[in-house]
């Protein structure tokens, strides 16, 4: 794959320390996560990771359980292109239905168009420390420390301390566990490995024990109850199967070390630094794991190799300046009331007390660097001559899985989630993060050149509901057996592009867009433009067509899922048609093909508002089955598109505030994230922050439950529930909407600030056009904005109060359209007002910016 190209982020970096300086006179560390008590369970166990290995911490005494991940460990092998031989026969049959209104028997015939279920991402195994101690501890901790990105355990028995700290490393690709006594020789204790997955353990040397299996041939999603056997490990063809390793070395000790195959046993330390390797077969999406697959045991054993020699100071150092490289470039702290001293409690009692109402600014603001740490630890961009450590998206939980046949497969659900994990990339300075997914991309176009030609006899490419590391891109439902609410969901090309424009409308990285971005979003243009027909009044439509996972009701009463012209599918087509006009304008490419989008789009069958104020969601003005469902597609267009806004189409606009209002403020974890995002768009900051706070309810539960899902566990992981990770990086990305949006042709500042936030300030936040902006506010008004521009080109600012330049500032107020390429909005046929009117005592200003300087504002007296 072309890989995006990030040294123009790393260089602007280092001059921007000095932008985060000239804000914030102090840079406050953030505040551990910290308990005074055991995990109960995963959903109270604390994640570390590097991108590749993943550690859940329960923080034990006695025995300390870590469950271990690995980012390629999935099930299966690579995907059968052809899954269901002539699907496209039926497509013809599904139009025609649809055109006579025949929805149930649309319905019906669209399970035709189905293929196979994705494979599922697999735990690798558990590391249990036992350790030999007497009595009852005293003085316990637990923390996950993310200004470090360590997790510690702490107390004392019988007046020693012993203390378990856990770090995964990037630039040494280990899990390293540093254990300690304040008592000479009074550690002891047995690291033992089990695993879900059968394997056998070999003992390496007198320090080290193997443990090496095999992941499943085959697993069947969680929801599938009709298979004999869900879970299959033979595979007679060498295909589908893939190998693992993992290796507990004991890398120092002033104790005694044995081994043998239940385990290594140390007696009589006073110190010990173990270190954990793991490697897996996989070598890439279209390449057996088995027959064709890398030398997992070659691989593991390298890593320990190269950390041969260096202490345990020496790999924390490395550690921590590889992972503050990233999660210092952005600072955000909100100030609290002069008579409320910052906390100091446990997270279980803070997000308690929280929940009953009471203020915690900084719990917000940690939440929000709590989403971008898991990202860091989730999703890191492939390291040059690292075979294994390859860039794997964030799937569905992250990193962290503990079981076989997980919650939804743990894969990557294109119809909302798999996008949400990487909303906070750009935004929140984390942009080489995002080249996981970016990739992954290109590999699920190969897979899905050939999904639109066996399944539509269409061009281009396109992806569904689901994924997985097999790249999967045909519709899931085991041929015929899923329903085609979600299974048949034909969108996901089209949504993925946008990533692929919006890295490059972050970064201007134009080799990357021409070389890469381009020719996908082009391909994935083509699809659509395959797949749209014409309607009776000549209106482009997708056919089949449905709104992610939702029922309607006609008019007769009749329920259904599969229809026309779903505001989301025009909304996506709309989003993509308009990013690869754009794109091909910035190249000057593609003047015919940019004519034909154009004038494609224009005959787009339109957004329509419904008879109670709504913004429709069908072709028709039908019902809701359940009118409060978690999926707000059709809002797609307010976010993360940009065809609705209150600065451009108000209309609109109110259209999607009533949607809104109608559906309610419920729902499960991602979906009341995206609809912070959501009023964020909308410029209703207090309305974004009451769901903040909702989603920072503290909850046990452990079930799926839509209706009264929802919250966060006590890990601060958000609850679905179960877990999806998601909702945290929603989370993070409505915060980051609430303080900075760049989607309207200018860098609107605190367009969504809520009351609650009065004074603050932030810095490192990234906008489109190359923009690193920071500010500080008091009262609502800013009183300092340091802007830096990495591409130069004119800064437009919408901003809540008056200010002035300073030096090379040079403040206008703005006039006309804004020049900047990036900024550039799309034709829109509902655009009724510009984004440079300026109400309610908002100012928009011209700042005029050269590559690499910074510009300093001030707030007016």
């Amino acid at each position: 794959m072309f890989r995006p190209a990030i040294v123009q982020v790393a260089p602007i970096l280092l001059i921007v320390s000095g932008l985060l300086l000239s804000l914030s006179a102090v840079s406050q560390p953030t505040s551990p996560i910290w308990y005074k008590q055991p995990a109960r369970n995963w959903n109270e166990a604390l994640p570390v990771g590097n991108g590749r290995l993943g550690v859940m911490v329960f923080g034990r005494v006695a025995e300390e359980l870590l469950q271990l991940n690995e980012s390629s460990l999935w099930s299966g092998g690579p995907v059968n292109r052809k899954p269901n031989p002539g699907a496209a026969a039926y497509l013809p049959q599904v139009r025609e239905a649809l055109f006579r209104e025949d929805y149930a028997e649309a319905a019906r015939l669209t399970t035709k168009l189905q293929g196979l279920y994705t494979e599922a991402y697999q735990p690798l195994g558990d590391l249990r420390l036992k350790q030999t101690l007497t009595g009852e501890p005293t003085a316990y901790t637990r923390e996950l420390n993310i200004d470090d990105a360590t997790a510690t355990t702490r107390f004392t028995i019988n007046g020693v301390t012993y203390s378990r700290t856990v770090f995964v490393s990037a630039p040494d690709q280990l899990i390293v566990i540093r254990l300690r006594s304040s008592k000479k020789g009074a550690l002891s204790l047995t690291a033992s490995a089990t695993s879900p997955h059968p394997v056998t353990k070999q003992i390496m040397a007198r320090n080290e024990l193997a443990v090496r299996g095999k992941a499943p041939a085959h697993s069947d999603p969680n929801y599938v109850q009709y298979n004999p056997t869900p879970v299959i490990y033979a595979d007679t063809a060498g295909c589908r199967g893939m190998r693992f390793d993992w290796r507990i070395n004991v890398q120092s000790t002033d104790g005694r070390v044995s081994t043998d195959t239940s385990g290594l046993r140390i007696d009589n330390a006073t110190e010990a630094v173990l270190l954990v390797s793991a490697a897996t077969s996989f070598n890439g999406f279209d390449k057996c794991p088995d027959r064709d697959g890398l030398d997992e045991k070659k691989l593991a054993a390298a890593y320990l190799a190269k950390a041969t020699g260096k202490s345990a100071d020496a790999l924390y150092r490395a550690h921590v300046a590889d992972y503050q490289q990233l999660a210092n470039r952005v600072r955000f702290s909100l100030q609290a009331d002069a008579a409320t001293p910052p906390l100091n409690l446990p997270m279980d009692e803070r997000l308690q007390r929280y929940a009953g109402g009471a203020a915690d600014p900084q719990l917000e603001s940690l939440y929000f660097q709590f989403g971008r740490y898991l990202l860091i630890s989730s999703s890191r961009p492939k390291r040059p001559g690292n075979p294994a450590a390859r860039a794997i998206p964030a799937n569905l939980q992250g990193i962290w899985n503990p079981i076989v046949r997980p919650p939804w497969s743990s894969n990557y659900t294109t119809n909302i989630n798999t996008e949400m994990n990487y909303w906070p990339a750009e935004m929140t300075n984390l942009s080489e993060l995002h080249t996981p997914l970016l990739d992954w991309i290109g590999y699920m176009a190969t897979t899905g050149r050939e999904t639109t030609r066996h399944f539509y006899n269409a061009s281009g490419w396109t992806v569904h509901h689901n994924s997985d590391i097999w790249a999967t891109s045909n519709p899931v439902g085991d041929r015929g057996k899923g329903s085609p609410s979600w299974a048949n969901w034909a969108m996901g090309g089209a949504w993925l592009s946008q990533h692929l424009w919006d890295h490059y409308a972050f970064t201007g990285n134009r080799a990357y867009l021409q070389q890469y971005a381009y020719p996908l979003m082009k391909e994935a243009a083509q699809f659509c433009l395959d797949w749209l027909v014409t309607d009776s009044q000549g209106r482009l439509v997708t056919a089949p067509a449905t709104t992610p996972e939702n029922i309607f009701v006609t008019e007769k009463g009749e329920k259904g899922s599969v229809s026309v012209a779903t505001t989301m599918d025009m909304a996506l087509v709309w989003d993509l048609f308009s990013n690869v006009i754009q794109a091909s304008e910035q190249l000057n490419v593609d003047a015919d093909f940019r004519q034909t989008l154009l004038a494609k789009k224009a005959k787009l069958f339109p957004l329509q508002i419904g008879r109670k104020g709504n913004l429709q969601e069908w072709y028709k003005d039908w019902a809701d089955e359940d009118p409060q469902h978690r999926h707000v597609s059709h809002l797609y267009a307010l976010h993360p598109g940009r065809e609705l806004s209150p600065l451009t189409t108000p209309a609109l606009a109110d259209a999607a505030r009533q949607t809104l209002a109608i559906r309610g403020d419920g729902g499960t974890g991602w979906s009341k994230s995206w609809k912070i995002n959501f009023w964020a768009r909308l410029h209703d900051g207090n309305h974004a922050y009451k769901l903040l706070r909702e989603l920072l309810r503290l909850t046990g539960l452990e079930g799926t439950d839509y209706a009264n899902g929802g919250g966060t566990y006590p890990n601060l992981l958000c609850a679905h529930p179960p877990f999806q990770i998601d909702g945290n990086f929603g989370g993070t990305s409505g915060i980051g909407e609430m303080l900075l949006q760049s989607h309207d042709g200018l860098l609107n500042l605190l367009p969504a600030r809520p009351d609650a936030w009065a004074s603050g300030e932030v810095s490192g936040l990234k906008a489109r056009g190359g923009y690193e902006v920071a500010m500080r506010w008091q009262n609502g008004k800013l009183t300092r904005v340091a802007i830096r521009s990495s591409l130069g080109g004119l800064c437009r600012l919408r901003v809540p109060n008056a200010l002035t330049g300073t030096a090379n500032a040079q403040l206008r107020p703005a006039t006309g359209s804004n020049p900047n390429p990036f900024f550039k909005l799309p034709q829109n046929q509902y655009q009724t007002r510009s984004p440079e009117q300026a109400t309610n005592g908002v100012s928009v200003y011209d700042l005029a910016t050269e590559a690499g300087k910074e510009y300093i504002l001030v707030g007016k007296p």
